[in-house]
């Protein structure tokens, strides 16, 4: 799995780049199919104060693309909420791939 971690107006500290990966081990868990992992960090500058922390990630997995993206005023409030969405579309994708359906019998005339 390749992790990609990179800030925009914002430099990604030690502690920042242990808080990210540990977050993200809460989706490797669950599906272990994940290729590629980009996360970036950006602070806007807006006059609101709220929503001026943003986090977008991108995952690709075997079969498709996943992207969500969080604001907060706390950048760490944001990656909280980024990770449960990509959490939800995770499993949402694993439930499609494991085929729960059985072909009806046919019948014999």
């Amino acid at each position: 799995m390749n992790l990609t971690i990179s800030g925009h107006h914002l430099e990604v500290t030690p502690a920042l780049r242990n808080y990210v990966t540990t977050k993200l081990d809460r989706i490797t868990r669950h599906f272990d199919q994940v290729v590629d992992i980009k996360v970036l960090l950006t602070v806007e500058n807006q006059k609101e104060k709220e929503r001026r922390q943003r986090a977008e990630c991108m995952i690709h997995v075997k079969g498709s693309d996943m992207f969500a993206e969080s604001s907060h005023a706390d950048l760490y409030a944001a990656l909280d909420e980024l990770v449960d969405k990509l959490d939800r579309q995770v499993g949402k994708h694993k439930a499609r791939l494991q085929d729960h359906h059985h072909d009806a019998p046919k019948r014999l005339m």
